[in-house]
């Protein structure tokens, strides 16, 4: 593969974040994976001279609902495009007072309710049992949190994202449900693609944005809501990856890239 086509860090940008032009763009990439096509043609760029592979989640027309997205082909192309660190932009609800519409949420755990995705590259002769115990990368993490704070956005952390099927939204008694358990935001993406990433041995964190409370206020969610703020949450995310992303490393002090040692029966 060319080093035009190759890249170290990955963005899966989430709804709302669509067009790639923060980055400067160098070359378009259609990659094909043992697993179909993933949601578009991924794009080669660059921020501050650091290459960039840059894939819309959802397509650049939000055309796939969040459980028809093929998980494994986005993270099957990011592999193959030599992608070692993801950041992953995505539109979630909140569960706590606390945490408000505009904000920016790092998880650090999640609680998959989710029902009918592929979850797994290990579903043939070799079955892999991979330690999800702590699921996002650690240093990407504490980088996120940190630059997010630098720039004197809201940002919470740590956080627990509960992921469910979609693409409906919660019903009362759900939402009541979700937060006794503990979790802090609500999203529909975050599973499977979070496990595909360590199954690949690829670091990964989530860039939470805030769009609304979810009907646990005893106030109905409707999609015209979620994309109003969506809008103006876009701008901070694009600040946060100008920002973010020339200060990872290209050596890693996690164990995101040691993570099939011992997994694999």
């Amino acid at each position: 593969m060319s080093s035009t086509c190759s890249a170290e860090i990955g963005v899966i940008g989430g709804s709302g974040f669509y067009d790639p032009a923060v980055f400067e763009s160098i070359a378009e990439v259609k990659i094909h994976t043992p697993y179909g096509p993933p949601s578009d043609i991924i794009t080669i760029g660059e921020i501050k001279g650091v290459r960039v592979a840059f894939l819309p989640r959802h397509g650049k027309r939000h055309s796939i609902p969040p459980h028809l997205i093929n998980y494994r082909a986005n993270i099957w192309a990011m592999r193959d495009l030599g992608v070692k660190r993801i950041l992953a932009p995505s539109a979630v609800g909140s569960l706590r007072e606390e945490v408000r519409p505009g904000d920016i949420v790092i998880p650090d755990q999640f609680i998959d309710f989710t029902k009918g995705r592929a979850y797994s590259f290990y579903d043939g002769a070799v079955v892999g049992h991979f330690s999800l115990a702590d699921p996002f990368c650690p240093e990407l993490n504490k980088i996120c949190v940190d630059t997010a704070r630098g720039l004197g956005l809201p940002c919470h952390y740590p956080a627990t994202y509960i992921c469910i099927e979609g693409p409906r939204f919660s019903t009362r008694a759900e939402s009541r449900l979700f937060r006794s358990w503990g979790a802090d935001i609500i999203g529909m993406t975050l599973v499977p693609e979070v496990s595909l990433a360590r199954e690949s041995g690829i670091c990964y964190t989530t860039l939470a944005t805030v769009t609304d409370y979810d009907v646990w206020a005893e106030r109905p969610v409707t999609a015209e809501e979620v994309v109003n703020t969506l809008k103006a949450n876009v701008e901070k995310v694009r600040r946060l990856l100008v920002e973010i992303i020339p200060k990872i490393s290209k050596e890693r002090g996690c164990q995101c890239g040691r993570s099939s040692e011992g997994a694999l029966v």
